[in-house]
């Protein structure tokens, strides 16, 4: 696989996708905001804007919810469960198609590099439409046993209705079609609206949607800003909402989701520990500590962003991490030796960098990192801190940034390696090394989050979501299409 950037790509994508006239998909029909209204798009390499975007409002969520009810009452709900696996396989095909393409626009629109849109986004992408195409054949329901013999009974799962789906600016192609894919599997349909900050691949998604033929409506796509989005969540037409992004947007989804009591999933913030033991592989911990923080920038829900280190390994584990930070090429996507972009926007950069100067103040040690990297665009140095304490800001808030921050223990007692470890308002993920199959198995029993992966343990299909304040319900594998549906149960007197 040719994981650089084609001579010439970047001036074929702007000729041909980035120069045209940017609207929502409502039916199957590209539309123009109500208002006329349009905001920027901008490449976080060079802080340029690159396009500029139909601004949607309440009146085009309400044109999009009621295409995609239409859709529901009408051509969708009469199409085989087979023939929505088929057109699901068949956008997957597709997409794997044009991956290059789509993993140009994203690397644009996000600032990631080249290769990790292609191997990581996209692909998953493709592996995710694949996994829930199958899955569109095998909703069932139960018979239960009932203890009157005179009683048929039996449950089946109904599509819960208009799904509105709202999509972070982290992995935006790829979380799309993670939240697409499950709800068209189980009988849905939709109205995505993707993250202001990075719409475009959404919006290439629609003409994706169009070619392989889903029927009018199924699909809606409405960009622009929180206003879009409160829209979509307080309308009475939606009957789920499956939002990823801040714990702080997610307790006011909940608030406003309240008025037709609508199904909500929520996949949230992250302040995920990783816990090395002193018998761990530490080559390979130093390895995957380093990848668990640095990837994409560090703009990862699940980032490992406090490290826990046995003090006789502590400085060997600081020691690697930091030269690994040192040896990172960062620089623009689209540069075949980055290894990681800049941060999302100049709201982001802001953030890190309020936080990492709050680290400094509460008498945290910088050992690698810290600072701006060039004039241009939002890039961050990756940034390895010690010294910091369960009260210092940094590592209590979701930085969202490459910033490790680090603290050694000494303790035996599994218990008080647990309780720090579970030390944060959040619980989504955690990370354990070590070679002991009896500490990990303990660990994990003690820890409290959705996802505990020891020693570099990965399964995507596996169920998805967090604990606390990281969120409600799950997603990914059977569960995160059933998370689409409602149980009906029907009782027969014979």
């Amino acid at each position: 696989m040719n994981v650089t950037v084609a001579p010439h790509a970047v001036d074929r994508l702007a000729a041909d996708f980035l120069s045209r006239e940017h609207r929502h998909l409502i039916g199957d029909q590209w539309v123009a905001s109500s208002s006329g209204e349009t905001f920027p798009v901008v490449n976080p390499a060079t802080g340029e804007v690159i396009a500029h975007v139909a601004l949607g409002g309440v009146d085009d969520v309400e044109a999009a919810v009621q295409a995609a009810r239409k859709a529901l009452d009408g051509p969708w709900s009469r199409l085989s469960h087979a023939r929505r696996a088929k057109l699901l396989f068949d956008l997957a095909d597709l997409i794997e198609a044009r991956a290059d393409r789509i993993a140009l626009l994203e690397t644009l629109d996000n600032g990631k590099p080249f290769r990790d849109a292609l191997t990581v986004d996209v692909a998953s992408a493709v592996e995710d439409l694949r996994e829930f195409a199958g899955w569109a054949t095998k909703i069932t329901g139960e018979s239960p046993r009932v203890p009157n013999g005179h009683v048929h009974a039996y449950t089946v799962r109904e599509p819960v209705g208009v799904a509105g789906l709202i999509v972070p600016w982290n992995y935006p192609f790829m979380i799309a079609v993670s939240k697409v894919a499950p709800a068209l599997a189980a009988g849905c349909t939709v109205v995505l609206k993707p993250a202001e900050q990075t719409p475009l691949t959404a919006l290439m998604l629609g003409d994706l949607l169009l070619e392989v033929g889903f029927p009018e409506g199924v699909v809606n796509i409405v960009t622009g800003d929180g206003g879009a989005g409160a829209a979509l969540v307080e309308h009475d037409g939606v009957d789920k909402v499956s939002f990823t992004g801040s714990t702080e947007v997610g307790k006011a989804i909940i608030r406003a989701s309240a008025g037709n009591l609508k199904r909500v999933t929520l996949e949230l913030g992250g302040k995920s520990p990783v816990v090395i033991f002193p018998d761990a592989d530490l080559e390979r911990a130093i390895e995957g500590a380093a990848g668990g923080i640095f990837a994409n920038s560090g703009q990862v829900c699940v980032a490992n962003s406090r490290l826990y280190a046995h003090q006789d390994v502590f400085d060997q584990v600081v020691e690697g991490i930091a030269n690994r930070a040192k040896a990172i090429k960062v620089g623009p996507g689209v540069d075949a030796d980055s290894e990681m972009g800049p941060l999302v926007s100049q709201e982001q950069f802001d953030r890190v960098s309020s936080l990492l100067e709050s680290g400094v103040r509460e008498g945290a040690n910088t050992v690698t990192g810290g600072g701006r990297l060039g004039t241009e665009g939002f890039f961050v140095e990756p940034t390895v801190i010690t010294g910091a304490t369960s009260d210092m800001q940094i590592m209590r808030e979701e930085i969202f940034g490459p910033v490790l921050s680090s603290s050694s223990f000494n303790e035996a007692d599994l218990d008080k390696i647990a309780h720090e470890a579970n030390n944060t308002a959040y619980g989504l993920a955690a990370y354990v090394w070590t070679r002991d199959v009896g500490t990990a198995h303990k660990m994990a029993s003690r820890i409290k989050a959705g996802t505990v992966r020891v020693n570099g343990g990965r399964a995507p299909n596996m169920p998805f979501g967090g604990f606390k304040q990281s969120g409600w319900g799950r997603e990914n594998g059977r569960i995160g299409v059933e998370a689409f549906t409602e149980i009906k149960s029907v009782v027969i007197g014979l």
